[in-house]
């Protein structure tokens, strides 16, 4: 089991993709299913392949994506071979669990009134333009990760309150019955625990190079747990974390954090856990 370590500061060059086609024994493994599997899915029609001067099956980078989606509804939807031909041929639609960040501009403008802040007055405290905020209202412009968490500190609430989201959950939750976000490019966030007030519990999907965009700080502490594949992790720009499966990582958010999946190829998968203080959730 890898520990974190301390590393020195300053960013890590962001790793570009792979691009060129790969053989089914290496997309197995980057799948992480068995080659026989693979061929399955293909013949079920559910992913096309090239073939070279050869012969042979060849899987290109678009494929490789649609392979980790059927992983993804096969493992996590639960769902069967038709079902997941479905999914795929109805596209994005197919989760209605999921909700974009573009759909934010409303509830941002709302909740910015009634903290009676001007927009100038929340840009500064977000520390963004007011030009830029005022696109982002008029879902003109998609706000990050990182600048909706300063937004929602300024308006006294959370990134998950910003979200429609429909009712109140239960106290258990299965695979299929989790709401999903779309928080930034390659990164998808279920919502573990919707209906606590004290407690944003995650599970954060994020594909090869997909972080947050940037450091933000508010109030509370944050517990994650890293259940496969490698993360990054910065503090205030001066230390330096590498978390690799079965990592556990705590530290103040009032600290400037920003985080990063290095792998070229791996998805990492983390149980992240954002206490709110007192105040935040209402008490």
């Amino acid at each position: 089991m890898s520990r974190p370590t301390r590393r020195s500061t300053g960013p890590t060059p962001r790793r570009s993709a792979c691009r060129h086609p790969l053989t089914v024994g290496q997309a197995a493994r980057i799948v992480g299913v068995s080659p026989s599997t693979l061929r399955l899915w293909e013949r079920g029609g559910l992913v096309a392949t090239v073939r070279n001067a050869g012969g042979y099956r060849l899987y290109t980078p678009e494929s490789l994506a649609v392979l980790k989606r059927i992983r993804y509804l096969r493992d996590v939807r639960q769902l069967n071979v038709p079902a997941i031909k479905e999914a795929l041929d109805r596209g994005p639609r197919i989760d209605d669990r999921r909700y974009e960040l573009r759909a934010l501009g409303r509830k941002l403008r709302d909740a910015r009134r009634r903290c009676a802040l001007s927009v100038a007055e929340a840009a500064r405290l977000a520390g963004i333009s007011p030009s830029f905020l005022s696109a982002v209202e008029r879902s003109l412009a998609t706000a990050s990760v990182a600048t909706l968490q300063r937004l929602s500190a300024a308006y006294r609430t959370s990134v998950l309150e910003l979200f429609e989201l429909p009712g109140k959950s239960g106290r258990r939750l299965r695979p299929g019955d989790r709401q999903v976000l779309q928080a930034h490019p390659g990164v998808d966030i279920e919502l573990l625990a919707p209906a606590s007030s004290r407690l944003e519990s995650m599970l954060f999907r994020a594909a090869p190079g997909a972080g947050n965009a940037g450091p933000y700080v508010h109030d509370g502490e944050e517990l994650l747990y890293v259940l496969s594949g490698t993360i990054e992790i910065w503090l205030d720009e001066q230390e330096h974390f590498e978390l690799g499966a079965g990592d556990s990582f705590w530290f103040e958010s009032t600290r400037g954090h920003r985080w990063l999946n290095p792998s070229a190829t791996d998805d990492a998968t983390i149980v992240w856990v954002c206490g709110r203080s007192p105040v935040q959730a209402g008490a």
